[in-house]
């Protein structure tokens, strides 16, 4: 866990990465911060709604199966906090935070996933997301990390500290530029649906396009890739947690 003395130790171009915030965009924190979880095993739900309900200052006033259902209901309840699951079934969490945090700015992220992985970090803070919670340590970390969060200040566990120090000192030695995503959100989609084992007919009828734009996509997303099919375009998703091993 890194509490608000172990963060001041992380460099401030890595601090302010990790945040997505700024001192700009702060806000008051309510004295109960209204909360939407977002999971697609009922069991993990139940059990985070146990934790966070179980606090005074925390309440649970809406709940999602999947990336889309979590945007969705932005548009109806009155959300301070959104706590994502990274790997969820047709828009992931990452997808999801990318989306709320561009329609609804004042709502705060926080990722949650069983992965301890590095590239999933990454993908997350980019997204906007507040801070990166692992489940075995929902128990320990959660609460702290959604107080961290409505203060506006970053959480993550140590090893994830220690991989952004070390990302942001190795670009810096090497003189590289920050990361940037190769795909459009549209693309990463598709690679989403295409690793789910849609066909284009599928895609097309789930994003309600036609079949030509999808082949269209699909020939833009292999040659920025350098990729040949199906196969390799599953692992591409595997790696960057648009679908689950």
């Amino acid at each position: 866990m890194v509490t608000a003395e172990a963060t001041k130790s992380i460099p401030d171009g890595a601090g302010a990465s990790c945040s997505g915030t700024s001192s700009a965009h702060a806000m008051a924190v309510p004295l109960k911060t209204r909360i939407l979880i977002a999971d697609d095993h009922p069991i993990v739900l139940d059990g985070l709604r146990r934790v966070l309900d179980a606090q005074p200052d925390l309440e649970v006033v809406a709940q999602a199966h999947d990336g889309a259902e979590a945007v969705a209901a932005l548009g109806t309840e009155e959300v301070h906090l959104a706590i994502l699951d990274v790997s969820m079934p047709r828009m992931t969490g990452l997808q999801a935070a990318a989306e709320i945090t561009r329609r609804h700015p004042d709502v705060r992220v926080l990722m949650l996933s069983m992965h301890d992985n590095e590239e999933y970090l990454f993908e997350a803070l980019a997204a906007g997301a507040a801070g990166y919670v692992l489940k075995t340590s929902v128990d320990r970390d959660l609460v702290d990390a959604c107080r961290a969060a409505m203060r506006g200040e970053p959480f993550l566990y140590p090893r994830a500290v220690r991989a952004i120090v070390r990302e942001h000192l190795d670009r810096a030695r090497r003189g590289e530029p920050a990361r940037t995503e190769p795909l459009t959100p549209r693309e990463l989609e598709i690679v989403k649906l295409i690793a789910e084992a849609y066909t284009n007919d599928e895609i097309a009828e789930a994003l309600v396009i036609s079949k030509k734009t999808v082949g269209r996509h699909r020939a833009n997303i292999l040659e920025k890739l350098g990729m040949h099919d199906r196969v390799q375009l599953t692992r591409y998703a595997i790696r960057r947690g648009l679908v689950e091993p």
